[in-house]
């Protein structure tokens, strides 16, 4: 049983991931169908005087709203980013400390 969760990748290498545009865009997504929701449920909640119909409204629209917003949908990815190259490892002391100039060494104080 153990060995079935230890199969499961943990690391996100190749997994689609939104941009920063797209990340701005799904949040107005998310809060347009939120408050959508929310003055529907309101007016019809007040007219039918249910309560409960305010909140199913509101919990539909936030349904609609994850499945719409959570997602890595391709509109989310329309701008990927550059990222720099990886820089190789190192192996000894280099990685460990920075290496000091002579300018930068603190000077005795007299």
């Amino acid at each position: 049983m153990l060995s079935m969760f230890k199969s499961i990748p943990t690391h996100m290498v190749s997994l689609p991931v939104m941009d920063y545009k797209g990340q701005k865009l799904a949040e107005q997504i998310f809060q347009g169908i939120i408050l959508v929701s929310a003055v529907i449920g309101f007016i019809y909640g007040l007219f039918i005087q249910q309560f409960g119909w305010t909140v199913y409204i509101m919990l539909a629209g936030f349904s609609v709203s994850c499945l719409l917003t959570l997602p890595p949908w391709p509109m989310y990815r329309k701008n990927p980013l550059s990222w720099q190259p990886a820089v190789p490892e190192t192996s000894g002391e280099n990685r460990d400390k920075p290496q000091e100039n002579q300018s930068q060494k603190k000077k005795k104080h007299k």
